[in-house]
């Protein structure tokens, strides 16, 4: 079994067999979009843990981008879901992409693709809440949920079957939740927020650009969902 005509491989020779590895080395790049106390959170911890990572940290506002500091930062002046609609692209290079704005970025930015001009944010009726755990209406229409009716702490590991502050075992995922979720004539489309370190959570492009896919041709309202094992947002749409 060859192995000179491969340049990404070591080559073990164990008791006349030869084992192949292949070593890949893959530079992650990551987009934190937002510079305020989360999007800094996920910069300091991610930063530290992977030395060899490269971030691109997008924020509207100078002064909060003059904070951040590091030999593989990159700083960008821009609005957040301007920056996500004009630089993502199915060959971007980007691994994971951080939201840390108090907006929906997901819900956003499949609101300012092109082809979905008629697609328009709506008001949900309050009967709604009945059918949420713990939702808190945002001014800007989106629906906040959580399984939790106390404060997070902000470096939560999210393990898979126990709450880290209550200690009891852990309610149905919410990203599972609202995606059986049966509310009227709406459609629930998830996007999953995978854990990258604790307290911080992201998604990469191609989940994102299926989240997208998924809107396409529905007829039904939609509720444009983002969610963590423990929190989520909603946003509620319709193509006019």
């Amino acid at each position: 079994m060859g192995c000179g005509h491969r340049s990404l491989q070591d080559c073990i020779d164990l008791d006349n067999m030869y084992i192949e590895i292949v070593v890949y080395v893959i530079m992650k790049i990551i987009w934190i979009i937002g510079a305020g106390r989360f999007g800094s959170l996920a910069l300091k911890r991610l930063s530290k843990q992977h030395k060899d990572w490269k971030f691109v940290l997008v924020d509207k506002t100078m002064e909060k981008l003059a904070k951040a500091k590091g030999p593989n930062i990159t700083m960008v002046n821009s609005d957040g879901i301007r920056f996500l609609k004009e630089n993502l692209k199915s060959d971007a290079d980007v691994s994971w992409i951080i939201p840390s704005l108090p907006v929906h970025l997901a819900g956003e930015w499949c609101l300012a693709q092109t082809y979905h001009k008629n697609l328009t944010k709506i008001q949900l009726p309050l009967d709604i809440d009945s059918f949420l755990p713990n939702p808190i209406h945002g001014k800007d229409g989106n629906i906040y949920v959580s399984n939790a009716d106390f404060l997070c702490p902000d470096n939560c590991s999210e393990p898979e079957n126990m709450c880290t502050v209550t200690k009891l075992p852990r309610k149905q995922d919410m990203f599972s939740r609202l995606e059986s979720l049966s509310y009227k004539e709406f459609i629930p489309i998830v996007l999953r927020s995978r854990q990258l370190g604790p307290g911080i959570g992201g998604y990469s492009p191609k989940q994102l650009f299926s989240f997208l896919k998924q809107t396409e041709h529905q007829k039904n309202p939609m509720l444009l969902c983002t969610a963590c094992r423990c929190h989520g947002v909603i946003t509620p749409v319709e193509t006019k």
